[in-house]
């Protein structure tokens, strides 16, 4: 019996942020610009970041990749959710519902560990800047960036396979996109391996990169409360400022949504909140590296100034060319 309601289950259908037809258009309307701007503002930062001969440091590569999971995570989830909110079929089938848990999961836990580098890049500036460029380099950074992908493309492909294999006895998801929680609360028996896995390796994946940020803030403040100079201050709090908002905001939402006791579930705020970390952070964090930070302002203008001065340029080598062609 088992057996037959697993293989009955082809596809599943995402319910979406609401049921109410009347609240499509407006969920269209609203969450079409935080695409977008997400999309646009995190290229534009990932772009100058590698192209700037001025931001060719570690902290800017890491920066650079935090902007590429931030255009994953949101492409993984909301293009899908739009579409969605103006058809009448919201399907999905069985197989890309787990490559989406899968890349979901993977990106997702991806950002934790690249904030986690740019703490311990910003504890060794202000704690060990003497060494700074005899420890952290370029080289350093992609090392880890590759071995952090490594390590949460695993543990995803752990979980989907352990979700692909669970019996449902339903296909309507409680959410925007295919997420172990809702995934979870279809299965027709408790999952204890799954739930288990998920309250253990799963809160580790997620936590281990919080608590290893807080380590380095700890550090970071001590050597911050032994500084005596006003502007070696003022400079170590600007550094760190733009990191720590964009950990608040990620983390925020995600021990919200995901470390929790399963009693306390509410699917229906769980969806609502999920809409702010894979389109509203997304789209703020570029907005707060941009506008808190100088080299990043700077390296904005150089751009712009750059691209306008070419097409300027490109408009009057044209018009010269026409004014001879007619002369």
């Amino acid at each position: 019996m088992a057996a037959r309601n697993r293989t009955e289950v082809t596809e599943f259908v995402l319910l979406g942020l609401s049921s109410w037809p009347e609240m499509q258009p407006v969920i269209f309307g609203t969450v079409l610009p935080l695409y977008m701007m997400a999309v646009m503002g995190n290229a534009l930062l990932m772009i100058v970041a590698l192209s700037d001969p001025k931001l060719q440091t570690p902290m800017y590569f890491l920066l650079s990749q935090l902007s590429f999971t931030d255009i994953s995570l949101t492409t993984i989830t909301v293009p899908q959710m739009l579409v969605h909110t103006l058809s009448v079929k919201r399907t999905i089938s069985f197989n890309r519902c787990m490559l989406q848990l899968f890349l979901f999961m993977a990106v997702g836990n991806m950002e934790g560990h690249l904030l986690a580098a740019m703490a311990y890049d910003r504890y060794v500036a202000i704690c060990d800047p003497l060494r700074y460029s005899a420890i952290i380099s370029r080289r350093l950074c992609l090392r880890i960036t590759l071995t952090s992908w490594v390590v949460v493309s695993l543990n995803s492909l752990l979980y989907s396979v352990l979700v692909a294999r669970l019996t449902f006895c339903g296909n309507k998801v409680t959410h925007f996109f295919c997420d172990i929680t809702p995934l979870l609360k279809l299965s027709c028996t408790r999952p204890v391996v799954s739930e288990m896995l998920l309250f253990t390796d799963g809160v580790a994946m997620v936590v281990s990169p919080f608590f290893f940020i807080l380590g380095s803030y700890a550090c970071i403040g001590v050597a911050i409360s032994h500084m005596h100079s006003v502007a070696a201050l003022r400079k170590a709090l600007s550094t760190c400022s733009s990191h720590i908002l964009v950990v608040v905001l990620l983390y925020g939402s995600v021990i919200y949504v995901y470390l929790r006791p399963s009693s306390s579930y509410n699917l229906d705020q769980e969806r609502q909140v999920a809409i702010f970390y894979t389109a509203v952070t997304p789209m703020v964090n570029p907005l707060i590296y941009s506008l808190r930070n100088q080299e990043v302002k700077g390296a904005l203008r150089r751009l712009f100034r750059k691209l306008f001065s070419s097409g300027n340029f490109q408009t009057g080598s044209q018009a010269d060319g026409e004014w001879q062609h007619s002369s």
